[in-house]
């Protein structure tokens, strides 16, 4: 992985209004791995054009994004080209459904990585030509869930999930980011959702508040006892071996050096 991929390597980043300055290096200081200076859901129609021209103006974390507004809104070409030279590690793309909208962001961005949110019927059935010139992908399933007329229950977007998960694997990607949980007050239901995320192969999942990291953190640490195991695997050593009555071979030591590799980034991040 290179450096500027790494730099969006995230396991819990939080969202802060990008017309609030004040809560920037807060929000970098709060525990999360990565913030996400947002210019799109969290600013009124009206506020857009000054809240870019406030972010512009800004000192910045270094490990900030910037969720710019849509392709085809009118302010996504002003809000990719203001991007140019902040020294961000990179921006989120929302709504994104076709190359077309990454290309264009490309023709101003160059090289600058690129999490492409996906929230829509047409963004998962485009999703593997959109992986394919992203960095990253996330799902936003609440407006997923909006946009298909489903329930957010977790039955009704297991083929999204799927999908999205596959997308990043095929293309070469970071695993993507899960979706928030609306709830904030409830850690349990956040660090339940963040290990059903990890479960299906997703790599982080995004947080709205800063009460949501500490269980996101926790709900993609493997298990001590997963941990254990992955270790004995880890120190089985070469070929077909018998390890406590189960046959350990290639397949079985990936999926222990993924959950060593787990526990490893999760303490990386703080949790």
């Amino acid at each position: 992985m290179t450096s500027a991929l790494a730099r969006i390597g995230f396991l819990a980043p939080l969202f802060v209004p990008a017309t609030r300055p004040d809560r920037y290096f807060k929000a970098a200081a709060s525990g999360a791995d990565g913030i996400i200076i947002d210019l799109e859901d969290a600013v009124a129609a009206n506020e857009k054009d000054a809240a870019r021209a406030t972010l512009v103006a800004a000192s910045l974390p270094p490990n900030s994004i910037v969720r710019v507004n849509a392709f085809g809104t009118r302010w996504h070409n002003a809000d990719v080209v203001a991007m140019k030279g902040l020294g961000i590690a990179g921006i989120m793309l929302p709504k994104a459904e076709t190359d077309g909208h990454l290309e264009s962001v490309r023709a101003v961005l160059g090289d600058l990585p690129v999490i492409s949110l996906i929230e829509s019927a047409h963004g998962v059935a485009g999703v593997r030509e959109v992986a394919a010139h992203s960095d990253r992908l996330a799902f936003g399933y609440i407006d997923f869930s909006a946009d298909v007329g489903c329930s957010m229950e977790r039955d009704a977007l297991l083929m999204a999930r799927a999908e999205i998960v596959l997308a990043s694997r095929l293309a070469g990607l970071l695993p993507p980011l899960e979706g928030v949980t609306p709830s904030f007050d409830d850690p349990a239901l956040v660090e339940d959702d963040a290990r059903y995320a990890a479960s299906m192969g997703f790599g982080g999942k995004l947080c709205i508040h800063p009460k949501q990291i500490a269980p996101t953190l926790a709900g993609f640490r493997p298990s001590q006892k997963d941990i254990d195991w992955a270790t004995k695997i880890a120190n089985s050593g070469d070929g077909a071996v018998s390890v406590d009555g189960m046959m350990v071979d290639a397949p079985v030591r990936l999926r222990a050096q993924r959950i060593l590799a787990a526990a490893k980034a999760s303490d990386a991040a703080g949790g």
